[in-house]
């Protein structure tokens, strides 16, 4: 028997939990996003797959949202209660298969770690014991590690099963642009464009030393490796040990004046530090982000002198941040993220260096 990693990504997710307590919901395109009203600024959270049938997607502005949407959509508030509980079901469901590790990712998917010489069989089960408990299902990557596994999600869904390993890995991937993997992003795509890297295949003959130079040194031998499929492949049930707390704030009404800024800095600040001090631990790096109008957005950062558990100093040094933001510009978004110390026994958990966790 072989060990394998399973990714299990549920099916659009928040829309269905909605659809579950609005069953005469089923088959329209439905919006999840802000307070449900696509008047204000908001974004949506997710959409079902008949809104995205009409280019509705997460992260889009709700008022975009609403110009593609058909008349029948239907725009619903978060709420984020709700899916928290579904996901504890989904969680607990899923913990209790035989033989597996589990290792929570967010919401709405999971790895599984498991040992058998049928993943896929264990794949249906996980399949079967969701829905059971749930009424909701799931799609699940099969792979060698979790950066196979996660890609392999997408092949599979919808409620469907993939494998994706390092056998079948360029058959599969070896054409497909390098925006198809996981952690790549626009602004990457573009760079590694601009060294005549567009597909997966060439991102894994690339020269490692020509992407050391355009990414650095960790970043660079991570995008290589990622041409290949390269990653983690223990699946770890350690709790998640979190870096930092962050808060934002979408605008209704632009803020003009540097007061306005700054209030409402020291306001996001304040919350994100009761954060912290709710994990125990002192910040140490303060991160500031803004959303010019109309959708242009910067981040920036400062290291703290010392840690700190000094409330005040947190937002001062946000505050202070604020003050380099182009004061010509309206601001439609602030958030702010507050850095902490790390326990002292650590994080073993083995990580990826783009977006924490896999």
């Amino acid at each position: 028997m072989a060990e394998w990693v399973l990714h299990v990504d549920m099916d659009q997710f928040i829309a269905a939990v909605e659809v579950l307590r609005r069953p005469e919901l089923a088959g329209r395109p439905v919006i999840v996003g802000g307070r449900g009203d696509p008047t204000e600024r908001a974004v949506v959270s997710t959409a079902s797959y008949e809104a995205r049938a009409f280019g509705i997607g997460s992260g889009m502005p709700l008022k975009i949202a609403a110009r593609k949407a058909p008349e029948d959509a239907v725009f619903l508030p978060v709420d984020h209660e709700a899916y928290e509980s579904a996901s504890a079901e989904v969680m607990s469901a899923l913990r209790a298969l035989p033989g597996v590790v589990l290792e929570v990712v967010g919401w709405d998917e999971c790895f599984l770690g498991v040992t058998t010489d049928d993943p896929e069989a264990v794949a249906r089960s996980a399949q079967a014991a969701v829905l059971e408990a749930t009424d909701l299902h799931c799609s699940v990557g099969i792979g060698d590690n979790k950066v196979r596994a996660k890609i392999a999600t997408e092949f599979g869904k919808p409620r469907g099963v993939f494998r994706l390993t390092a056998e079948n890995w360029f058959p599969v991937m070896g054409e497909k642009p390098t925006r198809d993997l996981w952690g790549v992003g626009p602004k990457v795509q573009k760079r590694l464009a601009a060294h005549g890297i567009t597909t997966v295949s060439e991102l894994a003959a690339a020269d490692e030393a020509q992407l050391v130079s355009e990414f650095g040194p960790r970043m660079g031998v991570w995008y290589h490796g990622l041409g290949s499929g390269l990653g983690p492949a223990v699946v770890d049930d350690t709790p998640w040990v979190a870096r930092s707390h962050s808060r934002e704030t979408t605008y209704q009404q632009n803020l003009t004046t540097a007061s306005e800024v700054q209030a409402a800095v020291a306001e996001l600040a304040g919350h994100a530090f009761e954060d912290c001090l709710a994990d125990g631990r002192p910040v140490m790096r303060v991160h500031l982000k803004v959303r010019y109008a109309p959708f242009e957005t910067k981040t920036f950062g400062r290291k703290l002198a010392a840690p700190t558990n000094d409330r005040d100093e947190v937002i001062a040094a946000a505050v202070e941040l604020s003050s380099t933001l182009d004061t010509e510009r309206e601001v439609r978004l602030l958030g702010v993220r507050a850095e902490m110390v790390m326990p002292e026994a650590g994080d073993s958990t083995e990580r990826t260096p783009v977006r924490g966790r896999i």
